[in-house]
């Protein structure tokens, strides 16, 4: 047997807490002695805690009129900065989407006032969409009360905990090459 594992589930867990991972990984210790459920005890955790955390996330964008795609086009355009603006090929780049998905998202954001393409120099193909004051305004809003569920989902680790477990998932990101892009 394996000893990452331990003699008994139980010594995995030292603080006293037990959750569903655990009570899995028991299982399978049981059914198949000597398996290596590490990657479930860290990733099936990473798994639940994202199932857990996106209809919260999702609640807040809706209370700004906004899906998670819209919301993910307006804090891309957002954080790009003055004059808040890309070209869709950018947007694509940074978001990770189809380019089919980015221009269904702009379609239905220039509907709602809170984009506009404009006018650019050279290439009338790739028109350049920016924010507006009100999607500005609503970015920065929807963004902020986003920033501030995900701090309190994080109330129950100390700071120094969750700097420690933010090193450790980018070297986790890192390593698999699922670090969002520097765009």
């Amino acid at each position: 047997m394996s000893r990452h594992l331990g003699e008994n589930i139980g010594e995995l867990i030292d603080d006293g807490l037990q959750d569903g991972i655990d009570i899995r990984r028991a299982q399978w210790a049981t059914e198949l002695p000597g398996l290596d459920t590490r990657g479930m005890a860290i990733l099936g955790r990473a798994r639940w805690i994202t199932l857990a955390a996106r209809p919260k996330i999702e609640a807040i964008f809706a209370s700004y009129g906004l899906d998670t795609g819209e919301a993910d086009v307006l804090f891309t355009l957002l954080r790009s900065g003055p004059p808040y603006r890309l070209r869709p090929t950018e947007l694509y780049r940074s978001m990770m989407i189809s380019s089919g998905g980015i221009t269904n998202r702009i379609v239905k954001l220039v509907k709602a006032g809170l984009v506009r393409q404009v006018s650019s120099d050279g290439d009338g193909r790739s028109l350049p969409v920016e924010l507006t004051e009100d999607g500005l305004a609503r970015a920065r809003e929807a963004f902020e009360a986003d920033m501030a569920v995900e701090t309190l989902m994080l109330e129950s680790l100390s700071e120094d905990e969750q700097a420690q477990l933010a090193k450790l998932l980018r070297k986790l990101a890192l390593s698999l090459g699922s670090s969002p892009a520097l765009e």
